[in-house]
Protein backbone atom coordinates (compact mmCIF):
# COMPACT_ATOMS: atom_id res chain seq x y z
CA UNK A 1 0.00 0.00 0.00
CA UNK A 2 1.20 3.54 -0.79
CA UNK A 3 1.74 5.77 2.21
CA UNK A 4 -1.28 7.85 3.12
CA UNK A 5 -1.56 10.91 5.30
CA UNK A 6 -4.45 11.62 7.63
CA UNK A 7 -4.99 15.28 8.45
CA UNK A 8 -7.06 15.44 11.63
CA UNK A 9 -7.19 12.79 14.31
CA UNK A 10 -10.60 13.52 15.80
CA UNK A 11 -13.41 10.98 16.12
CA UNK A 12 -13.96 10.56 12.39
CA UNK A 13 -10.26 10.57 11.61
CA UNK A 14 -9.68 7.95 14.29
CA UNK A 15 -12.56 5.85 12.97
CA UNK A 16 -10.95 5.79 9.52
CA UNK A 17 -7.53 5.07 11.00
CA UNK A 18 -8.91 2.26 13.16
CA UNK A 19 -10.73 0.71 10.20
CA UNK A 20 -7.64 0.84 8.00
CA UNK A 21 -5.51 -0.81 10.67
CA UNK A 22 -8.10 -3.56 11.22
CA UNK A 23 -8.23 -4.08 7.46
CA UNK A 24 -4.51 -4.84 7.46
CA UNK A 25 -2.88 -1.49 6.69
CA UNK A 26 0.56 -1.34 8.26
CA UNK A 27 1.25 1.41 10.78
CA UNK A 28 4.35 2.44 8.86
CA UNK A 29 2.20 3.15 5.79
CA UNK A 30 0.12 5.80 7.59
CA UNK A 31 1.18 9.18 8.94
CA UNK A 32 -1.04 11.57 10.90
CA UNK A 33 -1.05 15.34 11.15
CA UNK A 34 -2.67 16.40 14.41
CA UNK A 35 -2.46 19.81 16.12
CA UNK A 36 -3.03 18.46 19.63
CA UNK A 37 0.14 16.83 20.94
CA UNK A 38 -1.90 14.93 23.51
CA UNK A 39 -4.23 13.55 20.85
CA UNK A 40 -1.29 12.71 18.62
CA UNK A 41 0.40 10.79 21.41
CA UNK A 42 -2.82 8.83 21.97
CA UNK A 43 -3.06 7.85 18.28
CA UNK A 44 0.57 6.78 18.22
CA UNK A 45 0.12 4.70 21.36
CA UNK A 46 -3.06 2.99 20.15
CA UNK A 47 -2.38 2.53 16.44
CA UNK A 48 1.39 2.73 16.11
CA UNK A 49 1.31 5.53 13.54
CA UNK A 50 3.72 8.44 13.36
CA UNK A 51 2.53 12.00 13.92
CA UNK A 52 4.36 14.34 11.55
CA UNK A 53 4.24 17.88 10.17
CA UNK A 54 2.06 18.74 7.19
CA UNK A 55 5.16 19.18 5.02
CA UNK A 56 6.52 15.75 5.92
CA UNK A 57 3.12 14.13 5.38
CA UNK A 58 2.76 15.56 1.88
CA UNK A 59 6.34 14.65 1.03
CA UNK A 60 5.78 10.96 1.82
CA UNK A 61 2.13 10.28 1.00
CA UNK A 62 0.33 9.70 -2.30
CA UNK A 63 -3.14 10.00 -0.71
CA UNK A 64 -4.12 12.83 1.62
CA UNK A 65 -7.24 12.38 3.77
CA UNK A 66 -8.63 15.68 5.04
CA UNK A 67 -10.60 14.98 8.22
CA UNK A 68 -10.30 18.32 10.00
CA UNK A 69 -13.32 20.40 10.97
CA UNK A 70 -14.85 22.29 8.01
CA UNK A 71 -13.91 25.67 9.50
CA UNK A 72 -10.26 24.58 9.59
CA UNK A 73 -10.01 23.42 5.97
CA UNK A 74 -9.10 26.86 4.59
CA UNK A 75 -6.14 27.25 6.94
CA UNK A 76 -4.99 23.72 6.16
CA UNK A 77 -5.17 24.31 2.40
CA UNK A 78 -3.13 27.51 2.77
CA UNK A 79 -0.39 25.36 4.27
CA UNK A 80 -0.75 22.54 1.74
CA UNK A 81 -1.07 24.61 -1.45
CA UNK A 82 2.68 24.99 -2.12
CA UNK A 83 3.29 21.31 -1.30
CA UNK A 84 0.63 19.21 -3.05
CA UNK A 85 1.27 18.10 -6.63
CA UNK A 86 -1.01 16.81 -9.38
CA UNK A 87 0.05 13.19 -8.84
CA UNK A 88 -1.47 13.14 -5.35
CA UNK A 89 -5.06 12.37 -4.37
CA UNK A 90 -7.01 14.45 -1.85
CA UNK A 91 -9.92 12.70 -0.13
CA UNK A 92 -12.08 15.13 1.84
CA UNK A 93 -14.37 13.93 4.62
CA UNK A 94 -14.90 17.49 5.85
CA UNK A 95 -18.66 17.98 5.75
CA UNK A 96 -20.09 20.41 3.22
CA UNK A 97 -16.84 21.42 1.48
CA UNK A 98 -17.22 21.20 -2.33
CA UNK A 99 -14.41 19.81 -4.45
CA UNK A 100 -14.03 23.13 -6.28
CA UNK A 101 -12.99 24.74 -2.97
CA UNK A 102 -9.95 22.46 -2.94
CA UNK A 103 -9.31 22.69 -6.68
CA UNK A 104 -9.20 26.49 -6.58
CA UNK A 105 -6.56 26.44 -3.84
CA UNK A 106 -4.35 23.55 -4.87
CA UNK A 107 -2.16 22.97 -7.91
CA UNK A 108 -3.93 22.54 -11.23
CA UNK A 109 -4.86 18.93 -11.91
CA UNK A 110 -4.99 17.66 -8.31
CA UNK A 111 -7.67 14.96 -8.02
CA UNK A 112 -10.18 15.55 -5.23
CA UNK A 113 -12.79 13.11 -3.94
CA UNK A 114 -15.55 14.44 -1.69
CA UNK A 115 -16.96 12.08 0.92
CA UNK A 116 -20.08 12.29 3.07
CA UNK A 117 -19.63 9.64 5.78
CA UNK A 118 -21.65 9.29 8.97
CA UNK A 119 -20.94 8.52 12.59
CA UNK A 120 -21.54 4.72 12.44
CA UNK A 121 -18.02 4.67 10.98
CA UNK A 122 -17.08 4.36 14.64
CA UNK A 123 -18.55 0.82 14.64
CA UNK A 124 -17.65 -0.07 11.02
CA UNK A 125 -21.23 0.48 9.82
CA UNK A 126 -20.87 3.81 8.03
CA UNK A 127 -22.72 4.87 4.93
CA UNK A 128 -20.19 6.84 2.91
CA UNK A 129 -21.04 8.53 -0.39
CA UNK A 130 -18.19 9.63 -2.64
CA UNK A 131 -18.19 12.16 -5.48
CA UNK A 132 -15.48 12.90 -8.00
CA UNK A 133 -14.05 16.37 -8.51
CA UNK A 134 -13.13 17.79 -11.91
CA UNK A 135 -9.80 15.95 -12.14
CA UNK A 136 -10.71 12.67 -10.45
CA UNK A 137 -10.72 9.50 -12.53
CA UNK A 138 -11.89 5.93 -12.02
CA UNK A 139 -8.63 5.00 -10.28
CA UNK A 140 -9.16 7.78 -7.76
CA UNK A 141 -12.73 6.71 -7.00
CA UNK A 142 -11.54 3.12 -6.58
CA UNK A 143 -8.82 4.27 -4.18
CA UNK A 144 -11.35 6.20 -2.11
CA UNK A 145 -13.64 3.17 -1.98
CA UNK A 146 -10.74 1.02 -0.75
CA UNK A 147 -10.01 3.53 2.00
CA UNK A 148 -13.60 3.78 3.20
CA UNK A 149 -14.90 0.22 2.81
CA UNK A 150 -13.25 -1.00 6.05
CA UNK A 151 -15.62 1.23 8.04
CA UNK A 152 -18.85 0.48 6.18
CA UNK A 153 -20.65 0.69 2.87
CA UNK A 154 -19.60 3.03 0.05
CA UNK A 155 -21.65 4.40 -2.85
CA UNK A 156 -20.83 6.76 -5.71
CA UNK A 157 -23.08 9.70 -6.57
CA UNK A 158 -22.67 12.98 -8.48
CA UNK A 159 -21.56 15.85 -6.29
CA UNK A 160 -24.80 17.69 -7.11
CA UNK A 161 -26.58 15.15 -4.86
CA UNK A 162 -24.31 15.58 -1.84
CA UNK A 163 -26.66 18.01 -0.09
CA UNK A 164 -29.44 15.42 -0.30
CA UNK A 165 -27.01 12.75 0.90
CA UNK A 166 -26.09 14.93 3.88
CA UNK A 167 -29.77 15.23 4.80
CA UNK A 168 -30.49 11.52 4.39
CA UNK A 169 -27.47 9.58 5.62
CA UNK A 170 -25.11 12.22 7.02
CA UNK A 171 -27.71 13.45 9.50
CA UNK A 172 -29.70 10.21 9.30
CA UNK A 173 -28.36 8.51 12.44
CA UNK A 174 -29.64 11.43 14.52
CA UNK A 175 -33.20 10.80 13.32
CA UNK A 176 -33.02 7.19 14.45
CA UNK A 177 -31.49 8.17 17.79
CA UNK A 178 -34.32 10.68 18.25
CA UNK A 179 -36.94 8.02 17.48
CA UNK A 180 -35.31 5.47 19.79
CA UNK A 181 -35.11 8.07 22.56
CA UNK A 182 -38.86 8.73 22.23
CA UNK A 183 -39.67 5.01 22.20
CA UNK A 184 -37.62 4.42 25.34
CA UNK A 185 -39.50 7.25 27.05
CA UNK A 186 -42.73 5.56 25.98
CA UNK A 187 -41.56 2.34 27.59
CA UNK A 188 -40.91 4.19 30.85
CA UNK A 189 -44.36 5.76 30.62
CA UNK A 190 -45.81 2.25 30.31
CA UNK A 191 -44.03 1.12 33.47
CA UNK A 192 -40.91 -0.57 32.06
CA UNK A 193 -37.50 0.38 33.45
CA UNK A 194 -35.22 2.53 31.29
CA UNK A 195 -32.65 -0.27 31.04
CA UNK A 196 -35.17 -2.86 29.85
CA UNK A 197 -36.93 -0.41 27.52
CA UNK A 198 -33.59 0.50 25.91
CA UNK A 199 -32.72 -3.17 25.45
CA UNK A 200 -36.09 -3.91 23.84
CA UNK A 201 -35.99 -0.93 21.47
CA UNK A 202 -32.32 -1.11 20.45
CA UNK A 203 -32.58 -4.81 19.62
CA UNK A 204 -35.83 -4.19 17.74
CA UNK A 205 -34.15 -1.42 15.73
CA UNK A 206 -31.16 -3.63 14.97
CA UNK A 207 -33.39 -6.51 13.92
CA UNK A 208 -35.58 -4.30 11.73
CA UNK A 209 -32.55 -2.76 10.00
CA UNK A 210 -31.04 -6.19 9.41
CA UNK A 211 -34.31 -7.42 7.86
CA UNK A 212 -34.40 -4.41 5.54
CA UNK A 213 -30.80 -4.95 4.48
CA UNK A 214 -30.72 -8.72 4.18
CA UNK A 215 -34.15 -9.49 2.71
CA UNK A 216 -34.35 -6.66 0.19
CA UNK A 217 -38.06 -6.48 0.95
CA UNK A 218 -39.83 -3.13 0.63
CA UNK A 219 -40.42 -1.52 4.04
CA UNK A 220 -44.15 -1.31 3.35
CA UNK A 221 -44.29 -5.10 2.99
CA UNK A 222 -42.31 -5.64 6.18
CA UNK A 223 -44.55 -3.22 8.08
CA UNK A 224 -47.70 -4.88 6.77
CA UNK A 225 -46.39 -8.27 7.92
CA UNK A 226 -46.46 -6.93 11.49
CA UNK A 227 -49.80 -5.13 11.11
CA UNK A 228 -52.70 -7.49 11.84
CA UNK A 229 -56.31 -6.37 11.18
CA UNK A 230 -57.71 -4.71 14.28
CA UNK A 231 -54.47 -5.30 16.18
CA UNK A 232 -52.07 -3.26 18.27
CA UNK A 233 -49.75 -2.18 15.46
CA UNK A 234 -52.45 -0.65 13.27
CA UNK A 235 -53.69 1.31 16.29
CA UNK A 236 -50.20 2.73 16.74
CA UNK A 237 -49.78 3.45 13.01
CA UNK A 238 -53.09 5.34 13.01
CA UNK A 239 -51.80 7.61 15.77
CA UNK A 240 -48.52 8.22 13.92
CA UNK A 241 -50.45 9.20 10.79
CA UNK A 242 -52.88 11.34 12.80
CA UNK A 243 -49.95 13.30 14.24
CA UNK A 244 -48.35 13.74 10.82
CA UNK A 245 -45.12 11.86 11.58
CA UNK A 246 -44.53 10.97 7.91
CA UNK A 247 -45.02 14.59 6.83
CA UNK A 248 -42.79 15.82 9.66
CA UNK A 249 -39.98 13.52 8.50
CA UNK A 250 -40.28 14.75 4.93
CA UNK A 251 -40.15 18.36 6.13
CA UNK A 252 -37.22 17.64 8.47
CA UNK A 253 -35.10 16.03 5.77
CA UNK A 254 -35.88 18.84 3.34
CA UNK A 255 -34.83 21.34 6.02
CA UNK A 256 -31.54 19.48 6.52
CA UNK A 257 -30.95 19.55 2.75
CA UNK A 258 -31.65 23.28 2.59
CA UNK A 259 -29.27 23.95 5.47
CA UNK A 260 -26.58 21.90 3.74
CA UNK A 261 -27.01 24.07 0.64
CA UNK A 262 -26.69 27.22 2.75
CA UNK A 263 -23.52 26.00 4.45
CA UNK A 264 -22.01 24.97 1.12
CA UNK A 265 -22.36 28.54 -0.13
CA UNK A 266 -19.87 29.62 2.54
CA UNK A 267 -17.19 27.88 0.51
Amino acid sequence: MDTLALFGGGKLGEALLSGLRRAGAAAEDIVVVERSSERGAFLTSRYGVRVVSAAEAVAHARTLIVAVKPQDVGTLLDALAPLVSADQLVVSVAAGIPTKYYEQRLADGVAVIRVMPNTPALVDEAMSVISAGAHAEEKHLAAAEALLSPVGKVRRLPESQQDAVTALSGSGPAYFFFLVEAMIDAGILLGISREVAADLIVQSALGAATMLRDTGTHPVQLREAVTSPGGTTIAAIRELERHGVRSALLDAIEAARDRSVELGKLY
